[in-house]
C-alpha cells in the first residue's frame, strides 16, 4: 500500500492540518523502518499503512491514525517515547507507548536468575518461553491499563493484531496456534465488548483458520458448494420481503446477512448439529427508520412465516452488555428451510458495526457522548481490579473470566440488577453491591432459600445477602479449590483487607497455610529460601507474607513445588546423565502414560510405595524382569538404592489415566461425615478404591486410596475434604 491510497480514503471532515499530520507520522515511520521487512519478505512500512487504513476505517481521529502509523517505532527501531513526544505531542506518544509491547519485565523475574537453577539445554529453553510468556502477559496488562486512561490505546491495538491475523500464515505452525489461540480468547472478545462487530468476525475467522483448520476448511467447503444455490434464494427471499414490506407501507433497507465461518462453527459445537442445521446459513437484515417501525416488521414476517420456537431475542429492549441492539428471529420459509433475520435501526446499525467508535462517526450532527461515556464507564468497571492485581498470568485469567467470560445478571432484593461473570458466588455478588457487604457477608439466600456460598448463580436470580454486624472476609475465599470466590473483583478486595491487617499476624498465618498445606501433600523438606526466590521475594518470611496477604496464592507455590525440581538437593549423587543430559530418544507407554527416556521395549509399572501421580516429578528403577518401576523423585526407596546406575530419567507422558494414591483424613466423628466425605469424592468424579475406617474415643479416621487424573485434582480434593465440619486434616500420606 502506497500512502497517496491511504490519504484518498481520509474522511472529509479531516482538515487540512490533520492530513499533513498523518503525513508527517509516515515519513517518520518510513525512514524508521527502512530497511525492516516483514516474515512475509514485503517492507516494515506496509503494516504500518495497513493498521493505518484499518483505523480509518473506523473513522478515528487523526491522533490516533498517526499513533497507528508509528506504533512499532518505539518498540522495533532506535525512536523513543521521547523522541515521538518532542516530534508529535503528549497526546500521539501517549497512545503509542501504551500499544508498544515490554523488552524487559518491570519486576525482577525468576527466568533472569540463572543461578537458582541448573543450566541445561532444556531448562534453558523453558526458563526462556516462561520469560516470553511472562513478558507477553505483562504487554497486555500494561496496554488495559493505559485503557483505562484513553480507550483509544486498545483500538490501535486491535487493528495491529487484525493486520497480524492477515498475514499470520507466513509464520511458523506453533506460531501461527499460539497468536490465534490468544487472539481467540483476548483479542476478538475484546472487539466485542467494545462493540466494533467489523473486527470481532474478522479476528475470529482468522483465529479459527489457524487454530482449527481442519474445522474452518471443512465449513468454508461447504459455504462454497452451496453459494450458487445460495445466492438464488437469497434474492428471492430479498425481493419476497421488499414487496411485503412496500405494501405495508415501511421504507426499508433488506440484504443478506455475511455468513461468518467461526459463528457457524460455535453454533454447531455448541448445538452439537451439522452444517445444514445452522439456522443463520441463510439469514437477511432488515433496516428501518426507528424502533416502532422494527417490531412491526417483526409482526409481518411472524404473521407471514412460522416463527422457530427458542429462536427469539429482543436485544432492543434488553440489549446485550456491549449495548448491541437488535431483533433477531428465525422463521420456517416457503421452501421448508431455515431463515434468520435481523431487524435494527440504522442507528443501531452504525452502533452493531462499529460500537464504540461510533461516537467518532457521529462527530458532525447527532451527538453520541453520552453512549460513549456509557460505554467507556462500564469497560472502567469491569476492570477496575486491574489495579490490584500485580502477577500478569493472573490479570490474563481475570480478563478471559471477568472481562471476556458470559454473564449472569442476578437481582437485589430491590430489584436493582447486578451484572456478574457467569458462575459468580453470593460472595461475589456481595462484593459487587458494596466492599463492606462483601467484608461481613456470612450467608446468602438465593430466591428465598438459603444456600451455600459456593452456590454458582444464574440469570434472573433474586440474591440477599446476610451480613454480620462486624467482621472481616475468611482467608478460606482465596482459596481457588474451594469456589468460594470466582472473580478478580472480589478476590482483589479480600487481598486488601487481609494487607492491612498486622504484618505479623499475616506471617504467622502464610506459615501456618504453607506447613499445613505441604503437609497435607506428603511434601518433604524443602528449602524455604529458595522458594521465595523463585517467586521474586528476598526470604521464607516475605514468602510467608505473601501467602497470608493473598498476594500469593498457595495453588501456585503447590503447583511450582510439583512441576519443578523440588528436593533437589536429595539428587546431587544422581548419575549426571539423569539430570542434565539431553535423551536419546523418548517411548511412550500408553498403559502408565510415563515416557522413559534413552530406553526402547520397556515396560513400566507404579512403585507402590509412593503412588506417583502427574505432576509429581518421577525417576524410574530398572528392575529385573519388571522393566522400570515408577517412583517419586523423594521416595525414600528411590533414594536409597544401591545400585544409582539403574536410575533412568522419566517424565509424564501425554496419556489420560488415573493413578492411585493413599489419602488419610482425621475428623471427630458425627452423623453423615461418610456421606459427606464420599459426596465431596464423587463430585470431583474420583474413583475411591479403597477405604478403611477407623473410630476410637469420638475420633474417626479415613485410610483411602483415590484415583485421581493429576496433582491438581488431588489438591482441590484435599483441600474440600478438610473445608468438612469436624474435619481435623486430610493430606496424602507420605512415601515410606
Amino acid at each position: 500500500m502506497e500512502l497517496n491510497v491511504l490519504l484518498d480514503n481520509v474522511p472529509g471532515v479531516y482538515s487540512p492540518a490533520d492530513v499533513e499530520l498523518i503525513q508527517r507520522a509516515f515519513r517518520v515511520a518510513e525512514m524508521a523502518h527502512t530497511g525492516q521487512t516483514r516474515a512475509s519478505g514485503e517492507p516494515y512500512i506496509n503494516h504500518c499503512l495497513a493498521v493505518a487504513q484499518i483505523l480509518l476505517d473506523l473513522r478515528v481521529p487523526p491522533a490516533v491514525v498517526a499513533a497507528g502509523l508509528l506504533h512499532d517505532t518505539v518498540e522495533d527501531t532506535p525512536i523513543k517515547i521521547a523522541d515521538i513526544e518532542r516530534e508529535f505531542g503528549t497526546e500521539i506518544a501517549r497512545l503509542v507507548d501504551g500499544v508498544t509491547k515490554l523488552d524487559s519485565l518491570p519486576r525482577v523475574s525468576r527466568s533472569d536468575n540463572a543461578e537458582l537453577d541448573p543450566v541445561d539445554e532444556e531448562s534453558a529453553r523453558a526458563r526462556e518461553k516462561s520469560r516470553k510468556a511472562e513478558l507477553a502477559n505483562e504487554t497486555l496488562r500494561k496496554t488495559f491499563l493505559a485503557m483505562g486512561d484513553d480507550i483509544r490505546v486498545v483500538i490501535i491495538k486491535l487493528a495491529d493484531r487484525l493486520h497480524n491475523m492477515r498475514t499470520l500464515g507466513y509464520m511458523p505452525d506453533e506460531k501461527r496456534r499460539r497468536i490465534a489461540k490468544q487472539t481467540l480468547e483476548i483479542f476478538a472478545p475484546l472487539a466485542n465488548r467494545l462493540g466494533i462487530w467489523q473486527l470481532k468476525w474478522e479476528l475470529e475467522d482468522l483465529s479459527l483458520r489457524y487454530s482449527e483448520p481442519d474445522a474452518y476448511k471443512e465449513i468454508a467447503r461447504s459455504l462454497a458448494e452451496r453459494r450458487s444455490q445460495r445466492e438464488t434464494q437469497m434474492s428471492r427471499i430479498v425481493e419476497e420481503l421488499h414487496e411485503m414490506l412496500a405494501e405495508n407501507g415501511i421504507p426499508a433497507e433488506v440484504s443478506g446477512r455475511p455468513k461468518h465461518i467461526y459463528s457457524i462453527y460455535k453454533k454447531m459445537y455448541r448445538k452439537g448439529v451439522v452444517f445444514d442445521q445452522v439456522h443463520d446459513v441463510r439469514a437477511v437484515r432488515i433496516i428501518v427508520k426507528d424502533v416502532p417501525s422494527c417490531y412491526s416488521v417483526l409482526g409481518l414476517i411472524h404473521t407471514h412465516w412460522r416463527p422457530i420456537p427458542g429462536e427469539f431475542d429482543d436485544y432492543i429492549a434488553v440489549p446485550k452488555d456491549n449495548f448491541y441492539q437488535s431483533l433477531h428471529t428465525a422463521v420456517m420459509f416457503e421452501d421448508g428451510k431455515t431463515l434468520e433475520v435481523q431487524i435494527r435501526t440504522v442507528e443501531m446499525h452504525e452502533n452493531a458495526e462499529y460500537g464504540i467508535a461510533a461516537h467518532w462517526r457521529y462527530k458532525e450532527g447527532k451527538s453520541r457522548d453520552a453512549d460513549y461515556e456509557r460505554r467507556v464507564m462500564y469497560l472502567r468497571q469491569l476492570t477496575d481490579w486491574i489495579q490490584d492485581v500485580d502477577d500478569a498470568g493472573e490479570f490474563v485469567d481475570g480478563l478471559k473470566t471477568d472481562v471476556f467470560g458470559d454473564r449472569v445478571y442476578a437481582f437485589t432484593p430491590a430489584g436493582d440488577i447486578i451484572d456478574l461473570p457467569a458462575g459468580a458466588t453470593p460472595i461475589d455478588f456481595a462484593y459487587h453491591v458494596h466492599t463492606e457487604v462483601g467484608h461481613r457477608c456470612r450467608g446468602a439466600k438465593v430466591n428465598g432459600k438459603l444456600v451455600s456460598l459456593d452456590t454458582a448463580l444464574a440469570t434472573g436470580d433474586k440474591v440477599e445477602i446476610l451480613t454480620a454486624k462486624r467482621g472481616g472476609p475468611s482467608r478460606d475465599w482465596l482459596n481457588a479449590h474451594l469456589g468460594l470466590v470466582r472473580t478478580n473483583r472480589a478476590r482483589s478486595k479480600v487481598r486488601y483487607w487481609f494487607k492491612r491487617q498486622d504484618m505479623d499476624q499475616n506471617v504467622n498465618h502464610g506459615k501456618a497455610q504453607l506447613e499445613r498445606e505441604l503437609r497435607r501433600l506428603g511434601i518433604g523438606e524443602i528449602s524455604l529460601d529458595k522458594l521465595a526466590r523463585d517467586f521474586n521475594l528476598k526470604n521464607a518470611e516475605d514468602l510467608y507474607l505473601a501467602i497470608g496477604i493473598g498476594d500469593l496464592s498457595l495453588s501456585r507455590v503447590v503447583n511450582h513445588l510439583t512441576l519443578t525440581e523440588r528436593g533437589k538437593k536429595d539428587f546431587d549423587e544422581l548419575p549426571p546423565f539423569l539430570r542434565d543430559a539431553e535423551p536419546a530418544e523418548t517411548v511412550t507407554f500408553g498403559g502408565d502414560g510415563v515416557v522413559v527416556q534413552g530406553l526402547k521395549g520397556l515396560l513400566s509399572t507404579m512403585a507402590k510405595c509412593c503412588n506417583p501421580a502427574p505432576g509429581d516429578e518421577i525417576v524410574g528403577y530398572i528392575t529385573r524382569g519388571r522393566g522400570a518401576t515408577i517412583h517419586r523423585k523423594d521416595c525414600p526407596n528411590a533414594l536409597r538404592a544401591r545400585d544409582r546406575e539403574r536410575l533412568v530419567r522419566v517424565r509424564w507422558g501425554e496419556t489420560q489415566t488415573t493413578y492411585p494414591v493413599a489419602v488419610r483424613l482425621q475428623a471427630y466423628d458425627r452423623d453423615g461425615l461418610l456421606r459427606d466425605v464420599s459426596t465431596i469424592i464423587a463430585e470431583e468424579n474420583i474413583n475411591m478404591s479403597q477405604v478403611k475406617i477407623d473410630v476410637k474415643q469420638n475420633r474417626a479416621v479415613f485410610d483411602m486410596t483415590l484415583d485421581v487424573a493429576n496433582i491438581n485434582q488431588l489438591i482441590r480434593v484435599l483441600a474440600k475434604l478438610e473445608s468438612l465440619p469436624n474435619v481435623m486434616e486430610a493430606r496424602r500420606l507420605r512415601p515410606g
